[in-house]
């Protein structure tokens, strides 16, 4: 190897370093800000939303645990690729959906949300369903829906529909 293709090898890492450092912090801390309840709330399509899910259980719970947005409506972490792009192709949409002035049906975008949404998602918190010595019917039931006989597939909302998005005239939440 010559010195000028060493050299010119050491610039071109250099170089992709000093410009890869900057996108990857910016597209990281983009996602960081983008990914809060608080920020899916700033659309005020969301915000009836946003206030159900404030009085939800999965906010107001004797665990103190909270479920946010990403929790059920994206794909987990960990499944990186999915994740980005169904969270860039949710947030393209509502964006162009918010300044096209597209009338935002919330019934009907319930109900996509609920296709949407695998009972993965719910099982990421929900993990121990199956084993419920106290309440025998309804472990019987999680069992059917975990492990279906072939044509008999339900998802956790066939059940569950109305647990955190749930319209009421008044909202009475503890500030998180």
């Amino acid at each position: 190897m010559t010195k000028r293709s060493w050299f010119v090898s050491l610039a071109l890492v250099f170089a992709g370093v000093i410009i890869a450092f900057p996108l990857f912090s910016m597209t990281y801390y983009t996602m960081v800000r983008t990914s809060t309840p608080e920020f899916c709330a700033s659309c005020h399509e969301i915000e009836p939303a946003y206030f159900a899910w404030k009085t939800s259980t999965h906010v107001n719970n004797r665990q103190g645990f909270v479920a946010d947005c990403m929790d059920c409506h994206l794909p987990p972490p960990h499944q990186t690729f999915d994740f980005f792009y169904t969270k860039t192709l949710h947030g393209i949409k509502d964006v162009v959906a918010h300044f096209a002035g597209v009338e935002y049906l919330r019934p009907e975008q319930r109900e996509k949300a609920y296709a949407s949404i695998s009972n993965d998602n719910c099982l990421k918190c929900h993990r121990n369903i199956e084993y419920m010595p106290y309440n025998r019917g309804a472990m019987l039931a999680h069992r059917q829906v975990l492990n279906p006989m072939p044509g008999y597939e339900k998802k956790c909302f066939d059940c569950h529909r109305n647990l955190v998005h749930v319209d009421r005239a008044y909202y009475k939440y503890k500030d998180i």
